[in-house]
């Protein structure tokens, strides 16, 4: 588990752990409607959910949670997981949100995936590491396969949301195709 003096550097960006004080700053940005929809949130959480779950979060084991930070300027535009961690098959499940729509398209996502996959295989010998996303959201799924992703399926008309079903792409990367990837 990463400590809270520990952080994850990039180029543009690093990764944070959350703290009790980024509460506030976490409730305004996944509050806004294109975050709700791109991550298919519905239901509406307060200020002090948000305080209970990072709570949580800090003392959960199979949760690696981080805010994604600016090097530049520090301002958090977003989050990313390594989430329900099975140390026995070596296997975890990834979620990454950029808050503002003008930190999108900018590589910040790119980078903080990258830095993410290199602590999943590099540290936490994970064998593989999976995500699912919406078909809507296809830049979404276009850099996760483009960084090396593998779909592996669909699951039909898995998500309700404004009026409508959508189906949920699953992918996944092992460790192999990681390291023949990106470690040289």
């Amino acid at each position: 588990m990463i400590r809270h003096s520990e952080l994850v550097t990039g180029e543009k960006i690093y990764l944070r752990p959350l703290n009790g004080e980024d509460a506030e700053l976490y409730y305004h940005m996944f509050y806004g409607t294109e975050v709700r929809r791109l991550t298919g949130t519905k239901k509406h959480i307060t200020k002090e959910q948000i305080g209970n779950y990072i709570a949580r979060k800090s003392g959960d084991d199979s949760t690696v949670l981080l805010l994604i930070a600016l090097r530049e300027t520090d301002e958090v535009i977003g989050d990313i997981a390594i989430q329900d961690i099975d140390p026995d098959n070596r296997s975890a499940n990834l979620r990454i949100a950029i808050g503002e729509e003008r930190h999108q398209g900018q590589g910040y996502g790119r980078e903080a995936l990258l830095l993410m996959l290199d602590y999943g295989f590099g540290i936490l010998n994970l064998h593989r590491i999976e995500l699912e996303v919406y078909s809507y959201n296809a830049r979404a799924a276009h850099v996760y396969e483009a960084i090396g992703f593998v779909r592996e399926g669909v699951r039909r008309q898995t998500l309700y949301y404004n009026h409508e079903y959508h189906d949920v792409i699953m992918m996944g990367m092992l460790d192999s195709e990681y390291r023949a990837r990106y470690v040289k």
